[in-house]
């Protein structure tokens, strides 16, 4: 296999818990992205895939393609991303003191 062939195939994989999609309005080339499968309950992110059912329908084959401007896509992404990392964190910091305070449980004295 050569090395065209190699860089082609890595590029085409798509690691699990993720989807792949191709972004682009008509007259504009498609771009590929690979974005998490948790982005597909996101609001803004079913607005996009209703655009893409209006737009092509429930028949699409192969990679879901969203027609909107790429740069679009790119901010709606970034929102997400923003959202969720500033979940994580807090989600973290809630887990921490749900964790300390089943430890405190745990080590209860008991008479």
């Amino acid at each position: 296999m050569g090395g065209g062939e190699r860089r082609r195939q890595s590029s085409a994989t798509v690691p699990k818990g993720c989807l792949a999609v191709k972004v682009g309005q008509k007259g504009e080339e498609q771009q590929r992205f690979v974005v998490p499968v948790m982005y597909f309950n996101h609001p803004r992110f079913m607005q996009l895939l209703k655009e893409a059912e209006e737009e092509y329908g429930f028949d699409q084959k192969g990679t879901i393609a969203i027609p909107c401007h790429v740069e679009e896509f790119r901010h709606v992404q970034g929102m997400i991303d923003r959202e969720n990392s500033f979940h994580r964190r807090h989600n973290h910091h809630h887990h921490q003191q749900q964790h300390h305070h089943h430890h405190l449980g745990c080590f209860r004295v008991s008479f």
